[in-house]
């Protein structure tokens, strides 16, 4: 990447589109200015690679947000960030830790799951990009840069058959609903774990190296469907995060928007790949993700329908 690339891709603010407003949002980042250090500066990226990405960094940041202590950060945290506290099943005061908020349930009407059988819908709370055909990628959170699915899956004959596919990537921010669901009914196989380092998953990060995603911690599903044939599903850790636990059974009938698991603290990130011709993402996802733009939706929401629904 040239360093007027560089230039574009990293030190500008975080835009996203809201599909519910209707507008253009600015990012509100948590812990941005550290970020910013960690990841656009050389004494900060000397740090990550010695320390930052290291697992014992997470599971010692995962330990504080267990520790009973922590309750305390849980008010001021959605105070700030503005969360929905009567989405939530818990009272504010009833959880034990911070991570037990952070892992939180929500009330099943705080998000509806789109009910038509040819529609498939987002696995989580977050900011989304969509890719109708992977193999026309032209770069994903900066121009230029495109995943490698063989290093992504851990499987280079697997990803063949995904390579003219349909991508939604979307990423939890911190301060989002943190458990991640299937995007349509099927019979999920067992989880395979590929272990890997925590680097952050914020764009801060991102945008100047995609390969962290092929790198990072990551859990992968595939899941067999009557409607869109056989998806894959990716959840992929991040600095911070504490674990990435499974509650589903596998090889039995899930239905969708069922919870699939969930993250503990810290951003992180699902993916859901479709085989050729499988779905149609919808045009507000695939749009903004060309201009290089995430789209914010919530879990349950719509984000295609199946080209044979």
């Amino acid at each position: 990447m040239s360093s007027e690339d560089d230039q574009v891709c990293g030190g500008s603010a975080i835009e996203y589109f809201d599909r519910y407003a209707g507008a253009v949002k600015t990012e509100k980042i948590y812990g941005e200015a550290y970020l910013r250090w960690a990841y656009e500066t050389l004494p900060g990226r000397l740090m990550v690679a010695a320390v930052v990405k290291r697992v014992l960094f997470s599971r010692w940041y995962g330990w504080r947000m267990d520790k009973t202590s922590s309750r305390e950060l849980i008010i001021p945290f959605v105070e700030q960030y503005e969360l929905d506290a009567d989405e939530f099943v818990k009272n504010c005061d009833a959880f034990e830790s911070f991570n037990d908020f952070f892992s939180r349930k929500l009330k099943p009407e705080a998000r509806p799951v789109a009910e038509g059988d040819g529609e498939v819908v987002f696995a989580a709370d977050g900011r989304h990009l969509g890719f109708q055909d992977i193999s026309e990628i032209d770069g994903i959170y900066c121009k230029g840069q495109t995943l490698s699915l063989g290093e992504l899956l851990g499987d280079a004959d697997l990803a063949k058959d995904y390579e003219k596919g349909s991508l939604v990537i979307s990423r939890l921010c911190p301060v989002d609903y943190h458990r991640f669901h299937f995007s349509a009914a099927g019979k999920p196989g067992e989880s395979r774990l590929i272990n890997g380092p925590l680097y952050s998953v914020n764009p801060i990060a991102l945008r100047r190296n995609i390969e962290i995603l092929t790198e990072n911690k990551r859990v992968i599903t595939s899941l067999d469907t009557e409607r869109f044939g056989r998806v894959l599903i990716v959840e992929i850790g991040a600095t911070n995060v504490g674990s990435i636990e499974q509650t589903y059974r596998s090889n039995s009938p899930v239905a969708k928007g069922q919870e699939k698991g969930y993250f503990e603290f810290g951003g992180s990130m699902t993916m859901v790949l479709f085989e050729p011709g499988a779905v149609e993402l919808d045009v507000d996802l695939v749009k903004h993700s060309a201009e290089g733009r995430e789209l914010y939706a919530r879990m349950g929401d719509r984000m295609g329908i199946g080209n044979n629904g």
